[in-house]
């Protein structure tokens, strides 16, 4: 059966190699609407899903579609992708010595022999950062690490170095739920 990544995130790339030895990625052009007024969990599955579903209509046959979105909140403040180095800036000021959520949601459409089947499921991880100094701040910012990732970093990055804790699944943070998608994959006789 053929697999294929909604995503062109080399992130969740590595994830999904790491359970599947041959998948295609297809990457969804619809923008995310961040802006969109519900709660955490149930934006990350609507972007997932809808990432999934835009592959899905365009692709054809038997074959698994994965689509994720992740987000960062400190308290009920999202912080998604910076729009530029200043933003990113001050979303590091925000979680500097900080407990703040990562949200990570997973849609999996499956069809096999003309029917469809629908995964819907999200994980939450919690991270502390050290606190951060105008001059860790601006070393970070140096490497550009910070574009387009949710929070304005990569916890699989440069910016591992800022990190004093984690509660829950790393793969989460990275952007997404690896320990859920294997156990939809196995559940579905696939891996």
């Amino acid at each position: 059966m053929k697999i294929i990544l909604a995503s062109s995130s080399p992130r969740r790339q590595t994830l999904v190699s790491q359970m599947v030895k041959d998948f295609e990625i297809i990457v969804p052009v619809k923008e995310e609407d961040m802006t969109q007024k519900m709660c955490m969990t149930k934006l990350c599955e609507t972007l997932s899903v809808q990432k999934a579903q835009e592959v899905f209509e365009k692709t054809s046959g038997d074959r698994v579609v994965i689509g994720s979105d992740c987000m960062v909140a400190l308290k009920n403040k999202r912080l998604g992708k910076p729009h530029n180095k200043d933003d990113a800036e001050k979303m590091l000021k925000l979680l500097s010595s900080r407990w703040h959520k990562v949200y990570t949601g997973l849609c999996v459409i499956i069809e096999k022999n003309g029917q469809t089947k629908k995964y819907l499921t999200h994980d939450v991880s919690k991270v502390k950062f050290k606190k951060l100094s105008q001059q860790d701040i601006d070393w970070y910012l140096s490497f550009d690490e910070y574009k387009d990732k949710a929070g304005s970093y990569a916890v699989q990055g440069i910016s591992n170095v800022f990190v004093k804790k984690i509660h829950g699944n790393l793969s989460t943070i990275i952007g997404l739920p690896a320990h859920k998608l294997y156990e939809i994959l196995k559940n579905e006789k696939l891996i």
